[in-house]
């Protein structure tokens, strides 16, 4: 039977979900708060730059292809990729960087300039790596959460202590240069958890990065939003912007619609893509299934303080991607995670886009891009965040010796409150909730509300967890529950 189906939210998670219910014959309508769809992947252009708001690492490329490749497309169809080459330099002082290059036989060679057979060892690493991906790809994530023993298969079995090691140990057991270290640590911070609180098992994620390689979608990351909108729109999902949902309307212990901004509007199912804490406060008390408390005990991945800069000139030396981790990091992250503070020396990232997308500046200047991870929850003012500008404009200039600040000419800045504002983020959250060992596949927020009928959830705060691939992967799973209500 064909259903009436409310999506609320227009992050890759709805979107994703939008097109398969749709694809399955359902009618579906999707509602965004904002003027413009995408979530955290918005996008907004000012002065002749172009800016994505929130994701720049195209990361996992075979999860995207999966997705298009359900409906009978390809990416290729909808966006033109990039490979980076160097995918990103990583800074740890003046003059002393390592670049990571666009394949393994460039980064073998230099773990090999750093470590004594550090090659070798980085070949046994990605082999466990690539081993590791293909599981969590192939028989983990595509699994709805709804039980431990979906953990349970032959090849999961013989990978059961790596549940229980952490990355950081594995790590440093193998290699003793502490910048080669910080460079395997740096891609599950994607998942939202330091690297002492990340299983093992997710180093499949250094796979992702070393085997599968960065790219960029040619025009920016919300090409992949547009792509996704034109599929959905195609498949009959209407979507309305600037459309509040102000209450979940409940009957007789079934969700049977939405208030959109003051206006009753009855749906056979209610599937929610905003922040989960968020949605479950639409609904009456008696109905959510999980306390404040629950929350407030629950590992949430950063928040960022983001700065999009406008730049007058080329700026030389640098690449797409610029990590700068010249200072401690083991501070910043006690200062995220165990003593959340405004940090004391943040380490940050500089993306400058236009060096592979010249068309997201105006013609000899660049578009760029500031983060600084911060603790969920902090303080947010004016006054804290030209603090912090001024901190990274100056460990920029003193690390590539170029004065960027002299040479912006926009800037805009995103912060804890504007991630509660926008996408009613708990306590300003970027990422979603972490993936620790406790927080992992079943024990993650629900899929379906185990309360309320008729009631689902997708996205960052659920199963499979944070970033741009598990969201799409979270759409899919959703759905599949959705197709089977009778």
């Amino acid at each position: 039977m064909n259903k009436k189906i409310a999506v609320i939210g227009s992050g890759f998670s709805s979107l994703a979900a939008a097109s398969y219910l749709a694809k399955d014959g359902d009618e579906v309508q999707l509602f965004e708060k904002n003027e413009s769809i995408g979530g955290r992947a918005r996008q907004f252009k000012a002065e002749g730059f172009t800016f994505d708001m929130g994701p720049s690492w195209y990361w996992m490329p075979d999860v995207f292809e999966r997705f298009f490749n359900d409906f009978g497309k390809s990416a290729s169809d909808y966006y033109q990729l990039d490979k980076l080459d160097p995918a990103y330099s990583v800074y740890f002082g003046k003059d002393d960087y390592i670049s990571i290059g666009d394949s393994l036989e460039k980064i073998y060679q230099v773990f090999d300039e750093k470590e004594e057979n550090g090659a070798q060892k980085l070949k046994k690493f990605i082999d466990e790596a690539r081993d590791n991906y293909d599981i969590a790809i192939k028989d983990l994530v595509y699994k709805p959460g709804l039980s431990p023993l979906e953990l349970v298969t032959p090849k999961t079995i013989t990978k059961l202590g790596q549940f229980f090691g952490n990355i950081s140990n594995d790590v440093d057991k193998e290699f003793k240069n502490e910048q080669l270290r910080q460079i395997l640590k740096f891609p599950v911070l994607f998942l939202g958890a330091k690297p002492s609180a990340t299983p093992s098992f997710y180093n499949f994620m250094n796979f992702a990065d070393f085997g599968l390689g960065t790219w960029h979608p040619k025009g920016g990351f919300f090409e992949v939003i547009a792509a996704m909108e034109k599929l959905a729109t195609s498949l009959g999902v209407k979507i309305q912007t600037n459309s509040t949902i102000d209450e979940i309307l409940v009957e007789n212990g079934t969700a049977k619609g939405v208030s959109v901004n003051g206006e009753k509007k009855y749906f056979d199912v209610v599937l929610s893509g905003a922040d989960y804490h968020h949605t479950e406060t639409l609904l009456p008390k008696a109905y959510r299934q999980y306390s404040e408390d629950y929350w407030k005990k629950k590992v949430f991945a950063p928040s960022s303080l983001l700065f999009y800069l406008g730049v007058d000139e080329k700026v030389e030396g640098l690449n797409h991607h610029n990590l700068f981790f010249d200072t401690d990091f083991e501070q910043h992250a006690k200062e995220i995670y165990t003593d959340p503070k405004w940090p004391t020396a943040p380490l940050f990232y500089a993306n400058f886009t236009s060096k592979t997308d010249p068309n997201t500046a105006p013609e000899g200047m660049e578009n760029a891009f500031f983060l600084v991870p911060l603790a969920p929850g902090l303080e947010d003012t004016e006054e804290l965040r030209e603090e912090y500008y001024e901190k990274i404009m100056s460990r920029f200039n003193e690390i590539t010796g170029i004065n960027l600040r002299d040479k912006v000419i926009f800037k805009r800045s995103f912060c804890v409150n504007d991630f509660i504002d926008d996408y009613n983020s708990y306590k300003g959250n970027a990422y979603g909730m972490a993936n620790t060992l406790l927080q992992t596949a079943f024990l993650r927020p629900k899929l379906k509300s185990k309360k309320l009928k008729n009631m689902y959830f997708t996205g960052q705060l659920s199963v499979p967890g944070p970033g741009v691939p598990p969201s799409l992967i979270s759409g899919k799973l959703v759905s599949q529950l959705i197709q089977k209500i009778k």
